[in-house]
């Protein structure tokens, strides 16, 4: 992954970078640290910095150019970086465009975090005027007046570039002036959107929490466990329970039975007894006519 974070002094590149470089294992290039780090390694491209800055100049493009191209060669570049600092006019933009079609890579995404200008210098104000009153010491490129200077820097050299990546579809804009971590989940929205993540990238955050969750579920189950079980007739009383249910139907059974035998030898010695006992009262009165 390899994206650009755009946006005026104060608006939070330099956390979201972080943020980005600690949840997706990039880098950061910093266009400061580069050329300090190429000065000190002596490399052809830094040795020819240093004679620049030696004299009081600028160090140009082409120069920048050829810092970021031995940067990004390195090993920990492979998995993508976050340029902070670069590019900062169009003509940079269009020199790294040729950089990386060279080194057959592309540029997944330009962030342009946009925040009130007006609530930026609000900002810088309350926190210089709480230095001063604690005493603190003010940093001399941290008040409102540096800060306007800057501004209008970035928008004379560094704005235009929205208008380069909108044209070439690599320009998302989100609002700088939400919370961090809001500003951190609409990156990460976007840049899901964008393809420039897989989603799995998301999912292993995710996997970190889940063997939490599965502890969590695992000892709620656990806990509900005795409870059924204590609900739940054991095996042997379901067999008692069958058993004596049997053992009261057999019963039941044979009580019936033996009423109904009862009832039927009654019947049987009833109706005997009834013929026996009518011919005798015949003959009785036959005798006595």
């Amino acid at each position: 992954m390899r994206i650009i974070l755009l946006g005026p002094p104060g608006s939070g590149k330099g956390t979201q970078a972080q943020l980005l470089v600690q949840r997706y294992g990039i880098v950061q290039l910093s266009t400061g640290e580069m050329l300090r780090a190429a000065v000190a390694a002596g490399t052809p491209v830094g040795l020819k910095a240093k004679e620049i800055m030696a004299g009081g100049g600028l160090v140009p493009d082409d120069v920048v150019v050829g810092i970021i191209s031995d940067r990004i060669d390195q090993p920990d570049a492979r998995n993508g970086f976050i340029l902070d600092g670069f590019p900062r006019t169009v003509g940079q933009a269009e020199a790294l465009d040729e950089l990386l079609k060279h080194k057959h890579l592309k540029l997944d995404a330009v962030i342009e975090l946009r925040v009130n200008e007006s609530a930026l210098l609000s900002r810088v104000e309350t926190r210089v005027a709480q230095m001063r009153e604690r005493g603190e010491e003010v940093r001399v490129d941290d008040t409102p007046e540096v800060l306007t200077k800057r501004l209008a820097s970035y928008r004379s050299q560094t704005e235009p570039l929205i208008h380069y990546y909108s044209e070439r579809r690599k320009l998302s804009t989100i609002d700088g002036m939400m919370a961090i971590d809001e500003v951190t989940r609409a990156i990460h929205r976007q840049l899901l959107a964008l393809g420039a993540v897989e989603p799995k990238t998301h999912a292993r955050s995710a996997a970190k929490a889940a063997p939490a969750k599965k502890a969590k579920a695992a000892k709620k189950k656990a806990a509900k466990k005795p409870a059924k079980a204590a609900k739940r007739p054991s095996k042997s009383t379901k067999t008692a329970k069958k058993a004596a249910k049997q053992a009261v139907k057999g019963a039941k059974k044979a009580v019936k039975k033996t009423v109904k035998k009862a009832a039927k030898k009654t019947a049987k010695t009833a109706v005997k007894k009834a013929s026996k006992k009518g011919p005798k009262k015949v003959t009785k009165k036959r005798a006595k006519r």
